[in-house]
C-alpha cells in the first residue's frame, strides 16, 4: 500500500487509499526495513545532485551522485503520482529538482545510525 493517486487524473482522486493529500507517516504498514512510505506519499529530498545520465559510468558500489550540480535528487515519488503520466512511483526512481522548489508534495526522511 502506498499513497498515490486512484481515479481519473487531473480531475478526480478517489481517495481510495484513505487520502487525498498527504498522509500521516505511520497510515500504511512499514516495509521489510521497517520503513514508513519509502513510495509515495511526498517525494523525498536526497542529498545527491542530479544527472540523468550519471549512473550509466557512476559506480555501483557506492551509487553517490555527482560531485556538484544544479538539481538535487528526489526518490519515490507523492500522492500525486498517476500510471497516466508518473511512473516514478517506486523506489529506484530518481528525478531531479531545484532546491528552491517548494511545494506540498516534497519531504525528506530523518534518518539516524543505531
Amino acid at each position: 500500500m502506498c499513497n498515490i493517486w486512484q481515479g481519473r487524473f487531473p480531475e478526480m482522486d478517489l481517495g481510495e487509499d484513505g487520502f487525498t493529500n498527504v498522509a500521516p507517516v505511520d497510515s500504511f504498514s512499514p516495509n521489510g526495513f521497517g520503513l514508513f512510505n519509502a513510495v509515495g506519499n511526498t517525494w523525498e529530498w536526497c542529498a545527491d545532485y542530479f544527472d540523468p545520465a550519471w549512473h550509466i559510468e557512476a559506480t555501483r558500489a557506492v551509487p553517490v551522485g555527482p560531485p556538484s550540480g544544479r538539481d538535487r535528487v528526489m526518490k519515490g515519488g507523492s500522492y500525486l503520482c498517476h500510471a497516466s503520466y508518473c511512473w516514478r512511483y517506486r523506489n529506484a526512481a530518481r528525478t531531479g529538482t531545484e532546491p528552491r522548489t517548494s511545494t506540498g508534495h516534497i519531504g525528506f526522511r530523518v534518518v539516524r545510525d543505531l
